[in-house]
């Protein structure tokens, strides 16, 4: 693999048909075909990637191109969930790098008990996110001005819309905090794991509102729909406030904590 190395995705149970069926065309980072590497009960899903895009040098540079980001998350993602269609996965981090197929089989090798400890836990569940938003009315309804607008000075005015600003963020997010009890509540009895991430802000929060809460439930698969009704409506009755629930995802929240990637960076081993 002279001028390449071998990009891996996730880690799944070996499966001579998984190449044939989930795998079957598939492509993945660089537009590269994706097969498996076997080392006992497990296997790898990889591709090659070329050497001087995706060398440890290299790539401390590129992880902080936001376009080159987005699309090898993309071609990542796709072929996780592709795979993820078909059997359990451990999703490994973006970007996770070996210098040949060799080094992926050798660390498979190593963590063999490991993984399908992880695998049999994750068996027939499902990842979902749900993030709870707070979306304070910006401006003051006419009807709730008191008397019209034109009977009030510039600086009258002025006070007036900065109380009601102020007002509205603290109903906002009083209501919001109701809603991140609601989502916990209806989550009891049916997610069996919960991952609590970081609210997203900046470039990461390209939806309205503010994010209260950004958390991940791992949801056995017979549950999935009532799980994922429950959170849509936890939002009922609550103005100011949206709930979002995406999925079902591969587990990534619950599959990385215990992986090679969490103590190391990106980079060729």
């Amino acid at each position: 693999m002279d001028g390449q190395l071998s990009y891996a995705y996730a880690v799944v149970r070996s499966s001579p048909s998984l190449e044939r069926t989930a795998l079957s065309g598939a492509r993945g980072v660089a537009g590269a075909a994706v097969g498996l590497v076997h080392s006992g009960a497990v296997a790898a899903a990889v591709s090659a990637v070329p050497r001087d895009e995706f060398s440890e040098g290299a790539l401390k540079g590129l992880l902080e191109d936001l376009r080159w980001l987005e699309t090898t998350a993309r071609a990542h993602h796709l072929v996780i969930e592709t795979l993820a269609a078909h059997t359990t996965v451990l999703p490994l981090r973006l970007a996770t790098v070996y210098l040949d197929d060799n080094r992926v089989q050798e660390m498979l090798s190593e963590r063999e008990e490991a993984f399908t400890a992880m695998l049999d836990r994750l068996a027939d569940h499902l990842e979902w996110g749900v993030k709870v938003y707070a979306e304070a009315r910006p401006e003051e309804p006419a009807a709730d001005a008191g008397r019209p607008a034109d009977q009030r000075t510039p600086g009258q005015a002025y006070l007036r819309q900065r109380r009601y600003q102020r007002q509205a963020r603290e109903d906002a997010w009083r209501a919001a905090e109701e809603a991140v009890r609601r989502t916990e509540a209806g989550a009891r009895g049916l997610a069996v794991e919960r991952a609590r991430h970081r609210p997203q802000q900046g470039d990461l929060a390209r939806v309205p509102g503010q994010n209260i809460a950004n958390d991940a439930y791992l949801v056995p698969r017979g549950v999935a729909e009532e799980f994922r009704s429950r959170m849509r409506h936890a939002a009922d009755g609550l103005p100011g406030v949206r709930v979002d629930v995406t999925g079902p995802w591969a587990p990534y929240s619950f599959a990385l904590p215990l992986s090679l990637d969490t103590q190391e960076g990106p980079g060729h081993r």
